[in-house]
C-alpha cells in the first residue's frame, strides 16, 4: 500500500477519534474515558500482535525504539485526558478537532527540524502559516 494512502487511512481514524472523544466527553469522567480508550487500544494491539506472532512475523526492536514508544504512549496518554477535558468545556469539535490537528503539525514540525534536522522549503512555511491563520480565525471567534 503507498505511504499517502496510509497517511489518509490513519487521518480518517485520528478524524474519528477526535470526534468520539467530543461526544463522550461531557458524559463520562474525563480520566475513566481516557482509560477505556487507552484499554480498547491495548486490546486492538494485543490481538494485532497475537495475529502477527501466529504468522511467525519478527519483532525489530531496540532500548531506543522501546523507549521512544513509551514517551509515544506517554503523550497521547496526556493528549487523551486533555481532549476529553477540553471538550467536557463545551468546545465544539468544528473548532477544538482542527485546532488540535494544527497544532499537532506545527508541534510535529518543529520537532523534527530541531531533533532530526529536516530542512523546510517555502511551501512548507506556506503551510505552517496557513495552519496558524486557521487555528487563529477558528480561535478567535
Amino acid at each position: 500500500m503507498h505511504w499517502l494512502t496510509l497517511l489518509i487511512i490513519t487521518a480518517v481514524f485520528f478524524g474519528f477519534y477526535n470526534f468520539f472523544i467530543k461526544v463522550s466527553a461531557g458524559h463520562i469522567h474525563e480520566i475513566l474515558g481516557a482509560v477505556i480508550l487507552q484499554a480498547i487500544a491495548l486490546l486492538l494491539g494485543g490481538i494485532a500482535l497475537v495475529y502477527l506472532k501466529l504468522k511467525q512475523v519478527p519483532f525489530e526492536n531496540s532500548g531506543k525504539g522501546l523507549l521512544f514508544a513509551v514517551l509515544a504512549g506517554v503523550f497521547v496518554g496526556l493528549a487523551e485526558i486533555t481532549s476529553f477535558y477540553a471538550f467536557s468545556k463545551g468546545t465544539p469539535a468544528s473548532v477544538g478537532i482542527p485546532v488540535i490537528v494544527g497544532g499537532t503539525v506545527i508541534v510535529g514540525t518543529l520537532l523534527g527540524v530541531i531533533f532530526l534536522k529536516e530542512q523546510l522549503h517555502c511551501q512548507h512555511y506556506a503551510g505552517i502559516v496557513l495552519i496558524l491563520t486557521g487555528i487563529y480565525i477558528l480561535a478567535s471567534r
